[in-house]
């Protein structure tokens, strides 16, 4: 039997996918799939497209895509989703940014985001949890250290004042944080598959030549990862326990 949700999810969309994977369509289809959401159990907003910020009222929680374009520009559809983000987080929405959906959450809360000092992070990476970790809702229970995807130039260079970080990378301090009990934002792409994230590789080639890096061997070393989807799977489950559904 079936269990119908009356509450959807929220799926704030910043942007698409490089060229050559819409054909597998875009974020929040693969936000959604990844999620374990039906169709009717999600309402896309293209922010980044114009379409306007929804009223917060009467949905479990909102999800922030990832997107090509950098939080540094202070693009008038990413400052005013930074707002509403900012007010949705202070009202108790729950909320998960992916990416950066991640790194305009901690903007929209007084973090700092930037260049990487470290340059450019691709491919499938391993994931560090604190220990501090072990207490959070999303990640308790998680390896102490697993695969994830990323693919990113900026990122967060201070979380936000109060916020928790919860993971770290070799290439980023900051790989997840938590704000408060409802806010999360994850650097990493839990909603990636394999193919999603060899077709970024493949994609990113020629910048990843120019670094001095190869992208047949990011690619031959892109594996699943399942654990990082659970981080997003949980979320949804823990958004929807507050709400008692």
């Amino acid at each position: 039997m079936n269990t119908r949700h009356t509450r959807p999810f929220l799926i704030l969309e910043t942007g698409q996918p490089v060229a050559s994977m819409r054909r597998h369509r875009g974020f929040p289809h693969w936000i959604r799939v990844a999620a374990g959401l039906d169709a009717d159990e999600a309402v896309v907003v293209n922010v980044e497209g114009g379409d306007a910020l929804p009223v917060r009222d009467g949905f479990a929680g909102t999800i922030i895509t990832g997107s090509g374009a950098m939080v540094t520009e202070r693009r008038d559809w990413s400052e005013r989703s930074a707002r509403w983000l900012r007010d949705a987080a202070q009202d108790g929405m729950p909320l998960f940014g992916i990416c950066y959906g991640h790194q305009l959450l901690a903007h929209a809360l007084g973090g700092e985001v930037g260049d990487n000092p470290t340059g450019r992070e691709m491919g499938t990476i391993d994931l560090q949890l604190h220990p501090h970790a072990e207490q959070d809702p999303l990640f308790k229970g998680l390896p102490a250290q697993f695969a994830a995807q990323a693919t990113h130039l900026q990122t967060v260079l201070r979380a936000p004042q109060g916020a928790t970080v919860l993971a770290r990378s070799s290439q980023d301090d900051c790989h997840a944080f938590r704000w408060g009990e409802r806010a999360w934002g994850v650097q990493f792409h839990p909603e990636f598959s394999a193919t999603h994230m060899r077709g970024y590789v493949h994609a990113r080639r020629d910048a990843l030549h120019g670094e001095g890096r190869c992208a047949k061997s990011l690619a031959r070393a892109v594996s699943a990862t399942p654990h990082a989807r659970r981080v997003l799977r949980r979320f949804v489950r823990h958004a929807r326990g507050l709400h008692g559904h």
